[in-house]
C-alpha cells in the first residue's frame, strides 16, 4: 500500500530492535468518539511502513459518528512515535497513538486529537501550554451476574456493610488487591507516575491518581489507563466498566478534570502569591469561562442518557451524591462545579464523568477557559454553602438539554468543524429519542391502574 509520507531509516532500525526485545506486532490507535481505540494491526517489520502513514481507514459509522459512506475518501492514521510503548500484559505488542489525517493533507474533522490539538495550539498562541491531570472512577463487577435474567450485577468486593460507604475503606481495598495490584503493575511499568489508588463511595468502585502532564499526553494516558483496566479485569475474571451510573443507589462514576495553564518557561499561571486566596486574575478568568459555557459543555463531559442518572443532589437512598448540579464555583467546596483546590495549582471540574471522551472534553473546556481570559470574565462571589440550594444556573438536566445547549454556543462551531458538530449532535438526539422512547417497569407500576 502506498504511504502518506517518505519511510525514515531510522523506523527500521527501531523495528529490528523492538523485535530483538520480542514484539511481534504494533498498533497505531486513533480515538473514536466514545473514546475507544481503533486500529489495524501490522508485524513489526512493517512499522515503518505504519510510521510513514501507510494503513487507512473509513471510520465514519465505524467511530460512535456519523454514517457509514462507502464513496468517502479514507482517512490515514499517522502515528506520534513518542507514544509508543510495549504493551506490559502482552509484550508481544507495540502500542502507538495515532492522529487522523486525509491523506497527509489536513486532520480529518472527527478526529478527537487534532480538535485538541487545535485547541493546544491556541492556547499557544497566547503564551500557554496547558496541562490536564484527570481522576477517573470505574466500577469492577463479577461477569457470572450478566446475561438475561441474571439480576443485578455483583460487585467484584462486597462491602455493603461498611456504613456509610466504603470510601477509602482499607480493607475494602486490601479485599480487592488481586485486581489493584494488577492495574498498578501495568501503570508502572508504563510510566504513569502513579500516586495512589483506594475503594470509593459505590460498592465494588475505584479510583486511581497519578500524575498530570500536557493535555494531550494525558489524554492518551487516559485511552491507555481504560484498556490497562479492562485488561486487568478480565484477566482477573472481572468486568470493568466507566458507565457513570450502573444502579440509582450507587455513586456516579466520575473522571474530574484538574487543569492549569503554565507559561512556555514552565511557570503556573494559576496561583499567585498576590493573587485573590492565592489564585491568579488568569485562574478566575479561566473558571469564569468553563463556567460561561458549562451546558455546552456538559454534552462532551456527560455524553450519555445515563450520565445524568448521576448529575443529581442525591442517590435513590437520600444521601448525598457529591456530583455538582449547579454552575458554580468555590474553594473546597466538593458540592460546586469547579473547586479550586488548596493543595495543587489546577482547577477542578467535577462535573465530567468516566464515560467523557478525554480530548474532546478537553477541548472544549480548554477553548472555555482561554475565552474567559480572552474576555476578561469575572465568575462572581465563590460558594461556601452547600450549592445544590443555591441561586444559580442548572448544569442541563438531560441529554438533549445539552445538546442543544452544545448547538446554540457559538464557541461551539470555533473548536469543532461542522460536520463534527451536525454529526455528534444528530448521534446524541439519536440515543436521547431512543431513551425516551422505552415505557419502564416503574411508569407502568406507577401509572398503568393510577391514571
Amino acid at each position: 500500500m502506498d504511504t502518506v509520507h517518505d519511510i525514515n531509516p531510522d523506523h527500521a532500525e527501531l523495528a529490528r530492535d523492538l523485535a530483538g526485545r520480542g514484539v511481534k506486532y504494533a498498533v497505531a490507535a486513533w480515538i473514536d468518539v466514545l473514546g475507544r481505540p481503533k486500529s489495524k494491526t501490522v508485524p513489526i517489520d512493517h512499522l515503518p511502513n505504519m510510521l510513514a502513514g501507510s494503513e487507512r481507514y473509513t471510520p465514519r459509522g465505524m467511530g460512535g459518528i456519523g454514517h457509514m459512506n462507502p464513496i468517502e475518501e479514507e482517512v490515514a492514521g499517522i502515528p506520534d512515535p513518542a507514544t509508543l510503548r510495549v504493551l506490559p500484559w502482552d509484550r508481544r505488542i507495540a502500542w502507538m497513538v495515532a492522529d487522523m489525517s486525509l491523506s497527509g493533507r489536513e486532520p480529518y474533522a472527527l478526529c478527537p486529537r487534532s480538535i485538541l490539538r487545535k485547541q493546544v495550539d491556541a492556547a499557544a498562541d497566547m503564551g500557554y501550554v496547558a496541562q490536564l491531570g484527570v481522576e477517573p472512577e470505574f466500577y469492577v463487577f463479577k461477569p457470572e451476574s450478566l446475561g438475561p435474567g441474571a439480576g443485578r450485577l455483583i460487585p467484584m468486593t462486597l462491602s455493603e456493610e461498611i456504613k456509610p460507604s466504603p470510601a477509602y475503606d482499607v480493607e475494602a481495598s486490601l479485599d480487592s488487591l488481586p485486581f489493584l495490584d494488577r492495574v498498578c503493575s501495568y501503570l508502572e511499568e508504563m510510566d504513569f507516575g502513579l500516586f495512589s489508588f483506594d475503594a470509593e463511595g459505590g460498592e465494588g468502585q475505584y479510583e486511581f491518581d497519578f500524575a498530570h502532564g500536557p493535555v494531550i499526553e494525558s489524554a492518551d494516558r487516559i485511552t491507555l489507563f481504560r484498556l490497562a483496566v479492562r485488561q486487568a479485569a478480565k484477566e482477573c475474571g472481572l468486568l470493568a466498566t466507566f458507565m457513570p451510573k450502573p444502579y440509582p443507589e450507587m455513586w456516579g462514576s466520575g473522571a474530574h478534570f484538574n487543569m492549569s495553564l503554565e507559561d512556555e518557561s514552565g511557570q503556573n499561571m494559576f496561583r499567585s502569591e498576590e493573587g485573590n486566596n492565592g489564585w491568579s486574575k488568569e485562574a478566575y478568568q479561566f473558571v469564569a469561562g468553563v463556567m460561561h459555557h458549562a451546558p455546552a459543555l456538559t454534552a462532551l463531559a456527560n455524553p450519555t442518557t445515563n450520565s445524568y442518572r448521576r448529575l443529581v443532589e442525591r442517590l435513590a437512598d437520600g444521601e448525598i451524591s457529591w456530583a455538582p448540579t449547579k454552575i458554580s464555583y468555590g474553594y473546597n467546596n466538593r458540592s460546586c462545579m469547579i473547586r479550586l483546590p488548596a493543595n495543587r495549582p489546577a482547577i477542578e471540574n467535577r462535573a465530567v464523568d468516566s464515560s467523557a471522551n478525554t480530548y474532546l472534553t478537553a477541548a472544549y473546556m480548554l477553548a472555555a477557559g482561554l475565552d474567559g481570559i480572552r474576555q476578561g470574565m469575572d465568575p462572581g462571589q465563590a460558594r461556601d454553602d452547600l450549592s445544590y440550594a443555591a441561586e444559580a444556573d442548572r448544569l442541563p438536566r438531560s441529554l438533549i438539554d445539552a445538546v442543544e445547549a452544545f448547538q446554540r454556543d457559538p464557541l461551539t462551531a470555533e473548536v469543532f468543524h461542522e460536520h463534527f458538530i451536525s454529526d455528534y449532535a444528530e448521534m446524541k438526539i439519536g440515543e436521547w429519542e431512543r431513551a425516551n422512547l422505552e415505557v419502564t417497569d416503574r411508569e407502568r407500576s406507577t401509572y398503568l391502574l393510577n391514571l
